[in-house]
């Protein structure tokens, strides 16, 4: 499969993009779920995937990553996980958030930044906030489970 490139223009373009779920679905938002849910732009001319891996045995590990065009990872929020090695050979340790950075893809991290993320602790909360953080103005529908 060939590899997609965006320019870093298109890639922050694509970040900043309204976002908006496609359907009324309920979807569970569990320890051991592994969904992709589709979203749409505001105009319906861009799709993009909203990821959440809590396909974990601690309960307390998540990610959660924005895609476009099927296999472009524009941003990626990782939880209660190993830490990061930049490709400077810095290690920035959880949670850490990667951007989309013309060249590198999401290879780069930095540390989740206190002021979007308060209490990574709490999950759907800090999922929230990944999703405003990703520009979705209307976003999916969720069942919380206990954890």
């Amino acid at each position: 499969m060939a590899e997609i490139n965006l320019s870093q223009v298109e890639a922050d373009s694509l970040i900043a993009l309204e976002k908006k779920r496609t359907d009324e679905k309920q979807w569970s938002f569990n320890p051991g779920d592994r969904l992709a849910i589709p979203l749409t732009s505001i105009d319906g001319r861009e799709h993009f995937i909203l990821d959440i891996n809590r396909f974990q045995i601690k309960i307390t590990k998540a990610t959660f990553q924005n895609r476009a065009k099927q296999v472009i990872v524009l941003m990626r929020l990782d939880l209660d996980g190993p830490l990061h090695r930049n490709p400077d050979g810095e290690e920035i340790p959880c949670p850490h958030l990667h951007f989309y950075r013309e060249g590198f893809g999401t290879k780069w991290a930095i540390m989740a930044p206190l002021d979007k993320y308060p209490d990574t602790s709490n999950l759907f909360a800090t999922f929230e906030a990944f999703m405003k953080d990703c520009s979705i103005t209307l976003p999916p529908t969720f069942r919380v489970g206990l954890f």
